[in-house]
């Protein structure tokens, strides 16, 4: 008996070059944080929409937003919250405009205040926090309205005195006759140069690496000789002079106004969380931290591309801000 050996099946071969390209590339999916999956989606659908759509104006505009989540980051992954931001970018805004009155020559000195301004608004919220054991949410809280009575106090509730233009340069003008784009925003310059510094100083450095310890278990990381109080103190000095630039770059293109700084603690803490950051301490990334605040520039700019009013922006940004606290609870019981 001869046995027959069957006839091979047609089919269409791979290659093992273009079989470990596709499987290279699915890892490369499949590792990537939804963030910048989610945010990618949303650049899509605003050029399906609107194909001549100027999207480098997305990176202007959230630049502010995406620094200031990167910085709240720190404090998010120390284990705590800061609400004093969006009040603490009024006052670098205001007060600038009050100081300044219009003179170029002042710029370097209100750059100077408004620095030391913030860390000592970060050395408060951090010594409250950490050495009179009041809960970082109501600490902050405190002195969210503490800033916002101050400003309201001194403009009488209108802004006094305006930005120079070597202030609002940062955050208005652009560098021309840039490659490619044409125009490259100062403000977009200003976003990648304070994102390598936060990266490296949150990822890469052995404070960064003792504020993880510190959000993961602080108890553990006092046993292991890191000062607790002192790590989270310095956090909250990162957070603050995040909001110090922040506040200069939406001086710059927003102007003067003592609403400018209004609902941004949560804006920023909402991106933080959605780009991955735990409520619960530990965990986060500076990068998906500024790809959650682009994203929400992002969806603010399709819902405008799609013609929605802008006052469903404020609806837009609660549910958020709920869902991104609901995200984080839902962490918070599943670590327990």
């Amino acid at each position: 008996m001869t046995l027959e050996t069957p006839a091979p099946i047609d089919r269409v071969s791979m290659g093992p070059s273009e079989a470990s390209l596709g499987v290279r590339a699915l890892r490369t999916v499949r590792s990537t944080p939804p963030i910048f999956l989610i945010l990618l989606a949303l650049l899509l659908a605003i050029y399906s929409q609107a194909p001549t759509y100027n999207f480098v104006s997305i990176f202007k505009n959230g630049a502010a937003l995406a620094i200031l989540a990167a910085g709240e980051l720190f404090v998010i992954v120390s284990g705590e919250f800061d609400l004093s931001v969006g009040s603490l970018i009024t006052v670098v805004v205001t007060m600038s405009a009050t100081i300044a009155n219009g003179d170029p020559s002042s710029t370097p000195m209100v750059f100077a205040v408004m620095i030391v301004l913030g860390v000592v608004v970060g050395v408060v919220n951090g010594f409250i926090v950490t050495r009179l054991h009041v809960p970082s949410f109501v600490a902050t809280l405190g002195m969210m309205l503490i800033l916002v009575g101050a400003v309201n106090y001194i403009t009488g509730g209108t802004p006094l005195g305006n930005l120079p233009a070597n202030f609002r340069m940062f955050g208005r003008d652009a560098i021309n006759n840039f490659p490619v784009l044409g125009t490259l925003p100062n403000s977009i310059v200003v976003l990648f140069v304070t994102g390598l510094l936060l990266y490296w100083l949150l990822q890469r450095s052995n404070f960064g690496k003792r504020i993880y310890a510190v959000g993961g278990n602080s108890r553990a990381a006092d046993l292991a000789g890191i000062d607790v109080a002192g790590t989270k103190t310095l956090a909250f000095v990162v957070s603050a002079l995040s909001a110090v630039v922040a506040g200069i770059l939406l001086g710059g293109y927003a102007g003067v106004s003592v609403n400018v700084g209004n609902g941004y603690e949560f804006q920023a803490i909402s991106a933080a969380v959605i780009g991955g950051a735990a409520l619960t301490g530990g965990r986060g990334t500076v990068a998906a931290a500024i790809a959650g605040g682009l994203t929400m520039q992002a969806l603010f700019a399709l819902l405008n591309v799609l013609g929605y009013p802008p006052e469903l922006r404020d609806t837009v940004e609660g549910v958020i801000v709920i869902g991104a606290v609901a995200y984080g609870s839902y962490q918070l019981r599943n670590a327990k």
